[in-house]
């Protein structure tokens, strides 16, 4: 495996650990800082979620094209920085206001996923780019064993510490770039910046030309937007169906980020070339259909625990309908597919806290009509089956075919 990949794996990592070091405390320090219960504290929580989102939407295609522009190196360092200073933010802040203000900053500079991701475009050949791209959701994975874990124990000693601990591990993280990380796109391969390509309808338009990528688009704004009730949903779920606290929330992630590890290590380059990326996709979106309608009904905590690793099984379908789209997109566009990728994405996990936690709300506050925590869930399965549906009715996009340009200028 090149050194490059193998840095771009650690980074990503060690970026997850960071993220899943704050899961288990997120409804203890939003009830801290807001005073209120848990049906109130996850409306305010899915508003935090939504504001990064947002500045990812917004700025997800103009950080792409910097990359096209710049290359990868530069703008991956740029957004470890500020990772390291939005975790620090959240670890001081005593405001709900404050909170918001170190989100949205973050979320404007959040290029590591989309960039990660380019650069393992970058150096992979096109027929190792699905396997690729399934090492990154392993990394990832990795990084969700140690985060849940670390953050459930730190919580033990107070609501605050992961926040701290996620801080320093970006800044060693993004030490570890200044001296390890080499440049991946070939000053030959980059093209101009263009403004017009950097406004996210501009440059949905740009790749939104290559042929058969408009479903796709569309594909993964809806299978985004039903995985979103993960993150947006499961501390609080826990909290409210279960009695977790921060220690069993780790726990439960700690399980699903091992599982999620195995699954994309060792299941998603097998199951590609027994199925096709098509097939695979869609036996992964069949499968989070039946974990998010149990999720939704069951009442055990042992249940949900031991529904977890079935539910990172569904983790080939993410690598599989990247690998379609990466295969159909120029080089010199890979990072633009990338930065469209991540504000598609911005956009979806910008409304799933939006739709999910007033659900969450309806179904948990004082005078419910039905105590429902799972109801999420269960309007995340019927995304699911939307997406199964578009899948298996999309032909497979020509590999590295261009649509013709229309001599119109992009306004």
């Amino acid at each position: 495996m090149p050194l490059a990949l193998v840095f771009i794996l650690l980074t990503v990592a060690l970026d997850a650990i960071g993220i899943g070091l704050i899961f288990p405390v997120m409804p203890d320090l939003m009830r801290d800082v807001l005073h209120e219960g848990l049906a109130n504290a996850a409306v305010w929580g899915g508003v935090l979620a939504a504001a990064f989102s947002v500045m990812q939407f917004v700025f997800g295609p103009v950080i792409g094209n910097l990359s096209d522009r710049y290359g990868r190196r530069p703008i991956m360092l740029i957004a470890l920085a500020t990772m390291a200073l939005d975790y620090a933010v959240m670890a001081l802040a005593q405001s709900v206001w404050l909170l918001l203000a170190g989100r949205i900053i973050a979320g404007i500079t959040a290029a590591t996923a989309a960039t990660a991701t380019a650069y393992v475009a970058d150096v992979s050949a096109p027929e190792a780019r699905a396997r690729n791209f399934g090492l990154i959701g392993a990394a990832f994975g990795i990084g969700f064993v140690l985060g849940p874990m670390i953050g459930g124990a730190a919580s033990v000693i107070d609501i605050r510490a992961p926040f701290a601990i996620a801080a320093a591990l970006a800044g060693v993280n993004f030490v570890f770039g200044c001296l390890a990380l080499p440049e991946s796109l070939a000053p030959g391969k980059r093209r101009a910046f263009s403004w017009r390509r950097a406004n996210p309808l501009a440059a949905f338009r740009a790749i939104g030309r290559l042929p058969g990528l408009r479903r796709y688009l569309v594909l993964i704004f809806l299978f985004t937007l039903a995985m979103t009730s993960y993150p947006a949903i499961w501390s609080y779920y826990g909290a409210a169906r279960f009695g977790w606290d921060g220690w069993w929330i780790g726990i439960s992630l700690t399980i699903f980020g091992l599982s999620m590890a195995l699954t994309q290590a060792f299941l998603v380059a097998p199951a590609i070339r027994a199925w096709g990326e098509t097939r695979t996709g869609i036996y992964g979106m069949m499968l989070d259909t039946v974990v998010f309608v149990l999720l939704g009904l069951i009442r055990s905590g042992s249940w949900a625990l031991a529904l977890t690793p079935v539910s990172a099984l569904s983790g080939v379908a993410g690598p599989a309908i990247q690998g379609l789209m990466a295969n159909a997109t120029p080089d010199d566009q890979q990072g633009e597919l990338q930065g469209v990728l991540g504000s598609v994405s911005a956009v979806a996990m910008a409304l799933a806290p939006l739709i999910l936690t007033p659900v969450f709300w309806a179904f948990t506050r004082e005078g419910a009509p039905i105590y429902a925590p799972g109801a999420p869930f269960l309007l995340s399965a019927g995304l699911m089956v939307i997406c199964v549906a578009i899948l298996a009715g999309s032909p497979t996009p020509r590999v590295g075919a261009a649509a013709p340009v229309s001599p119109k200028p992009e306004a």
